[in-house]
């Protein structure tokens, strides 16, 4: 039997747990044209639901047409045009009257066309040599898409990207040029918390306050601990309710850690499985992850590395300035411990998750996090 527990790509509802209300709200947004942004911390299951909306479009035959780009690989203006071209014409059938007319407007931009050497899916080069140029190509693709007779949904993934672009005015060029669609509903989503919440709710910024937010949580617990027992009983392995709840502590119900650690145990099961056989295999994926974590080391300051081992230790904080905590691991003055806390916020080290207006702190690896606290 094929294992259940997938931490890679979505593949099938049934192996997706739970975000029903999510899901219902995407859905909902979608069909009365309302614009959403999606936040949430990394590997907690953002793209997978995306995935799992367009599953349910397309099993639903609802009146809309989705289109996924991922443009966190993207540098620069111009590669999101070619990103977007490839991802348009990806999800539109070639041989539709309307597959016909975007070729045809695409072979007007003189493009290249090349192929995924692993899926062979094609993908558009385009040589775009002016900020007007792109621009203007932009406007074109997403004009054509808004005349479409579906309803489009265009879903962004680590929509944020757009800030590490160098060209100036982006956003404001991208907010007017989708202030004239009508026919085009966006899924803006991101894993940067505060970059995601200043694009779309600071006051300056040309998306301000345009969208409804969907910020994606943690899964329910006890939801959670049901859907990994079924999969095993389902596979004919039974599972101790403490091992379930052990694999759930100790990934602190993060759904890629949860995900990945349940795949890791169900390929050693034989039989009934047990916290023992769940500390096995927590351990082996340590063991196979210490080479990228030394790595860690090496990339950053004495101080980032002491700081991140002290929040590993405490599993989580809060107050990160105060004098017990900084006492307790000899980290500095409250200054310092400030300019190391932004430095590991932005290269996506440290999670900060605002809850009833307080502001927790842990590591964004939970296996990081597990191994720094066992070693040191």
């Amino acid at each position: 039997m094929d294992n259940p527990f997938i931490f890679r790509a979505y593949q099938a509802k049934e192996l997706f747990c739970d975000r029903q209300e999510e899901l219902k709200t995407l859905v909902t947004n979608t069909l009365s044209g309302v614009d959403t942004t999606l936040i949430a911390q990394r590997r907690i299951g953002k793209t997978g639901l995306i995935y799992r909306l367009i599953d349910e479009i397309n099993s639903e035959n609802l009146p809309i047409l989705p289109i996924y780009v991922d443009i966190f690989a993207t540098r620069s203006l111009e590669e999101f045009v070619k990103a977007l071209s490839t991802a348009i014409m990806n999800a539109i059938p070639e041989r539709s009257s309307i597959g016909k007319k975007f070729a045809k407007f695409i072979r007007s931009l003189r493009p290249l066309i090349t192929y995924d050497p692993l899926t062979s899916a094609p993908q558009i080069q385009l040589t775009l040599q002016s900020e007007d140029e792109q621009k203007q190509t932009l406007t074109g693709l997403l004009t054509f898409l808004d005349k479409h007779d579906k309803k489009i949904l265009l879903a962004i993934d680590e929509f944020q990207q757009i800030r590490e672009y160098p060209e100036n005015n982006v956003e404001a060029m991208l907010r007017t040029i989708i202030q004239t669609l009508n026919n085009v509903t966006f899924l803006y989503c991101g894993s940067k918390r505060h970059m995601m919440l200043d694009i779309f709710g600071g006051e300056r910024n040309p998306f301000y306050r345009s969208t409804a937010f969907v910020a994606l949580q943690k899964l329910d617990r006890d939801v959670y601990a049901e859907f990994i027992s079924k999969h095993f009983h389902d596979a004919g392995f039974g599972i101790d309710d403490t091992a379930v709840h052990y694999i759930l502590d100790w990934t602190r119900t993060h759904t890629y850690f949860t995900q990945r650690l349940s795949h890791t145990v169900f390929d050693m099961a034989r039989g009934k499985v047990d916290v023992a056989l769940v500390k096995q295999a927590a351990a082996q994926i340590l063991q196979s992850d210490a080479v990228v974590f030394g790595q860690y080391q090496q990339l950053l300051t004495a101080g980032q590395w002491n700081f991140l081992i002290a929040i590993a230790k405490e599993g989580e904080v809060s107050q990160i300035t105060s004098r017990q905590f900084l006492h307790k691991y000899h980290l500095g003055n409250p200054s310092s411990v400030s300019r190391i806390v932004s430095s590991l916020v932005e290269k996506n080290l440290l999670d900060e998750n605002v809850t009833d207006g307080k502001t927790i702190y842990s590591l964004n690896d939970v296996f990081l996090s597990r191994w720094l606290e066992e070693n040191y």
